[in-house]
């Protein structure tokens, strides 16, 4: 089986309020061996905790780690060649990385309400039943205006990646050289949006074209059961809302039949969001 992993680990900070990275990467050994591994809310400059992509490159070996910015600002009264602060999200895959593209998504002005800047990370691996488009998304938080702008941008780039997984692209020298997209692709991250919600539907809805639609995994693996919650599982704070679902994992529609299984690790504490995986059946001899 194909295994992907995806976790907000909240730059290190548990229920409890305390960043703890080595916990983080603990919880990551436990989880067991995957393919891909997708991580939201990376942090390097923030209070406690330094450079978090640095420590995670060190300490989950073995992998292609690739890196993408939301954030990248100046520490107050710091030098011009001073320490930065930067926030963003990491991919960690046990296969080659083809090509690596980062997105930065749409950002309207809401100016009632906190937001900062957000990305989709886009690698291509070479798996062994195929190539595999992986994107790992985190979608703003407060703004609904804000996120329903970027869920529109996602959609299009699965169309752009559509067609050129469909027609190609001429290929030249040195950065020119054509680099497959491929049409199979799996989104995970978290989406600050709930089952049902307006955004949740519009980025499920269906393409006016012959673009795959996105389908979510929880759904598809178990029609009409309710999504399993993914946030605030171990919250202590008597005041706190239920717990509830704000991660998914989304295949493309080419991609659902090789569904397999899909779960919400409900007992790690390294963060206030669990860990979701997903399982796909794709090996060489079962290839589209």
């Amino acid at each position: 089986m194909f295994t992907l992993i995806s976790w907000n680990i909240q730059s290190g900070r548990s229920p409890d309020g305390k960043p703890d990275l080595d916990r983080i990467i603990a919880c990551l050994e436990r989880f067991g061996r995957h393919d891909i591994l997708c991580l939201q809310e990376v942090s390097d400059g923030y209070a406690e905790g330094g450079d978090q992509f640095a420590a995670l490159r060190a300490g989950i070996p073995g992998h292609a780690a690739i890196e993408a910015l939301a954030l990248d600002t100046a520490v107050p009264g710091a030098a011009p060649d001073g320490p930065r602060r930067r926030l963003g999200s990491m991919i960690f895959s046990r296969h080659p990385v083809l090509q690596v593209l980062r997105h930065l998504l749409p950002w309207p002005a809401d100016p009632v309400v906190p937001s900062m800047p957000r990305l989709a990370l886009e690698v291509t691996v070479a798996a062994p039943g195929g190539l595999l488009r992986i994107l790992n998304v985190h979608l703003e938080y407060f703004s609904l205006q804000q996120r329903l702008a970027q869920v529109d941008a996602l959609r299009g780039l699965q169309q752009e990646a559509a067609v050129h997984a469909r027609r190609g692209r001429a290929s030249g020298r040195g950065a020119f050289e054509a680099v497959p997209r491929p049409l199979p692709a799996l989104m995970a991250g978290d989406f600050n949006m709930l089952p049902g919600s307006p955004e949740h539907a519009r980025l499920l809805a269906p393409f006016d074209d012959d673009t795959p639609a996105w389908q979510d995994a929880w759904q598809a693996l178990q029609p009409g059961r309710r999504h399993a919650p993914t946030v605030g599982l171990h919250d202590t704070d008597p005041q706190a809302a239920p717990p509830f679902t704000f991660d998914y994992v989304f295949a493309s529609a080419d991609l659902e039949p090789r569904l397999r299984r899909m779960r919400v690790d409900a007992s790690e504490q390294g963060s206030d969001h669990q860990a979701i995986s997903v399982e796909l059946d794709w090996h060489r001899n079962g290839r589209h």
